[in-house]
């Protein structure tokens, strides 16, 4: 259909007065109004993820009603004669509340059994739910750390892992299949379960079980902590006073769930800015660690106090390296790593974390950007047991009982880590730092460019091709030896010319490897209108300079990666 045959079919049934009357507001903005139907969203990286509104390019009743007719009719097919059931889940977001019960709605009128968490919940609970529950699928209405005005639509299969080929192929069949008119929106409240807090307790022990690594006292460790309006705040608090902390501060502004997200410009606990008020609270109270965490409770940040007591704020590869050192530690002290245990990272996290890895002779497995590539790996590895994985976007994950990365889980660990050194009068900086000495010093940098509407996709689009048919020899001066093209599923040797083939699944993502090691990826973000680039740079460390010092010498070198290859 052309843009005006899509926006006339919005004037009627099954949409109804508002939706016209909204679209007859668009007119007067002729660029907005083409830009809420050019396109329709598209069902990837686990689900839907758009700006709300009316339009097939926005999230909406219709949207979402669209996505959950498609996912039933997949779900009766895959599971043919059985009893179908999914939990649906949501975060703190405008709408979102609103948004799970039209998909509630969808799914019973399907003949779908539905438990409906009664209010706000964190997504690796709802991951967790789901095995728990022995369902076949599970639904979040959220858009994680995106501004104000997005929200979103993220599926689980029974694994308690996002979609993976060949399901979400599938789904997406099915859902492009759907008129809007043979949605089923008629609720069958006989097949419908409110969830309160019964999952809440099982969720938080199996935590505990996993996390809990010391019987050292942990009343004196100091906590500032901030969900940032978001769901961790039906959580956290609750996991670190039962595993024993006494002296948690919360940020008060910042403790009610607001979809408005109204004290911060960004909900992302990537933004030092989002930690501010954390931060500045810890100051008055002379705490030892500040932890942030996202709306949906599946990313967090960390703020530590350096050498000179200021503090430092962890990125999310440095998050990674000293939860998995920790962790791994130790285990191995308690005679519990072998051969058949794993970790896991994606292919735009640090490298050092495989070499943790070998230094514990455990195994190391990447995967594609994505936490649910780790959860299949999980899934395909029954043979060996995880222990823990990240990703360089501030997400982390212990034990395979939670199949999404998990902020709950991770800000316990790190306060055992902290609480653990505070006995010991160490801090997590200096554990960074002997990180950094026992495997080399690592500096990564994301830099993501934004692109909106129809001719920003068009623009990440060419600047993929164009690094595709022409990429660079040399980048800042280091000759470029390897060539990853996740795309083409190729590796090539500029030096040799040898092409090797790769084995993980299709990505539109390319590497490149430098000469002295630095690595550069690129990648059109699958959940925003964003290119994102990923550096990573590395050095011996050097003892008797300090780690700002040689931190800044890295950072420099980023520098001229960066504006050589964006510019």
């Amino acid at each position: 259909m052309s843009l005006e045959e899509t926006i006339l079919e919005w004037f009627s049934p099954p949409f109804d007065k508002n939706v016209r009357d909204a679209i007859l507001l668009l007119k007067k903005e002729p660029k907005k109004l083409e830009d809420a139907f050019y396109t329709s969203l598209e069902f990837g990286t686990g689900g839907i993820r758009g700006i709300m509104g009316v339009g097939t390019n926005r999230i909406n009743k219709y949207t979402l009603g669209k996505c959950t007719q498609g996912l039933s009719n997949f779900l009766k097919k895959k599971y043919l004669g059985e009893k179908i059931k999914v939990v649906v889940a949501h975060d703190c977001r405008n709408q979102s509340k609103s948004f799970a019960n039209n998909v509630a709605d969808v799914l019973t009128a399907n003949g779908i059994y539905c438990y409906l968490f009664s209010d706000l919940r964190p997504t690796p609970e709802l991951s967790f739910s789901i095995r728990y529950l022995k369902a076949n699928c599970g639904i979040v209405l959220t858009a994680s750390h995106n501004p104000p005005e997005y929200n979103g639509f993220k599926v689980y299969g029974e694994d308690g892992g996002q979609l993976v080929p060949p399901d979400d192929i599938l789904v997406t069949k099915e859902i492009n299949k759907i008129k809007y008119n043979t949605i089923l929106f008629n609720r069958n409240k006989k097949l419908l379960n409110h969830i309160d807090d019964e999952i809440d307790n099982e969720y938080q022990k199996i935590i505990l079980q996993e996390t809990q690594m010391h019987k050292k006292k942990r009343d004196m460790l100091k906590i500032v902590f901030t969900p940032i309006h978001g769901t961790s705040i039906t959580a956290i608090p609750k996991v670190l006073e039962k595993a024993g902390y006494r002296k948690i501060y919360i940020v008060k502004e910042q403790e009610k769930p607001d979809g408005n997200f109204s004290t911060v410009n960004s909900p992302n606990p990537e933004d030092k800015e989002a930690l501010k008020m954390a931060v500045d609270l810890a100051e008055k109270k002379n705490a030892d660690i500040v932890i942030g965490t996202d709306p949906d409770a599946d990313r967090l940040g960390i703020a530590i106090r350096d050498s000179k007591n200021y503090w430092y704020y962890l990125n999310g590869n440095q998050i990674m390296t000293v939860l998995t050192e920790y962790l791994l530690s130790v285990k191995k002290a308690k005679k519990q790593l072998n051969s058949k245990k794993f970790i896991a990272s994606t292919i735009v996290s640090s490298p050092i974390i495989k070499i943790i890895a070998d230094e514990y002779g455990i195994k190391y497995k990447y995967c594609l950007t994505g936490f649910k590539w780790i959860a299949k790996l999980i899934k395909d590895h029954p043979e060996l047991e995880f222990v823990c994985g990240g990703e360089e976007s501030f997400g982390f994950l212990v034990g395979n009982k939670v199949r999404d990365k998990d902020a709950i889980s991770a800000s316990l660990l790190a306060c055992e880590l902290a609480s653990e050194l505070k006995s010991q009068n160490k801090n997590i900086y200096k554990f960074l730092i002997e990180c950094y000495k026992k495997y080399g010093i690592y500096n990564e940098r994301l830099k993501s460019i934004t692109k909106t509407g129809k001719e920003g996709s068009e623009e990440i689009k060419n600047i993929m091709t164009k690094f595709r048919k022409n990429p660079p020899m040399r980048i800042a001066g280091i000759n470029t030896l390897i060539v990853e093209d996740y795309f083409q599923r190729t590796i090539l040797d500029l030096k040799s010319g040898k092409k090797e083939n790769i084995s993980l699944p299709k990505s539109d993502l390319m590497i490149f490897i430098l000469e002295d090691k630095s690595r550069i990826a690129l990648r059109p973000s699958g959940t925003e209108p964003k290119i994102k680039f990923y550096f990573s740079v590395s050095d011996n460390y050097k003892p008797n300079v300090t780690l700002e010092k040689q931190q800044q010498i890295l950072n420099k070198k980023i520098d001229l990666l960066l504006n050589d290859i964006i510019h």
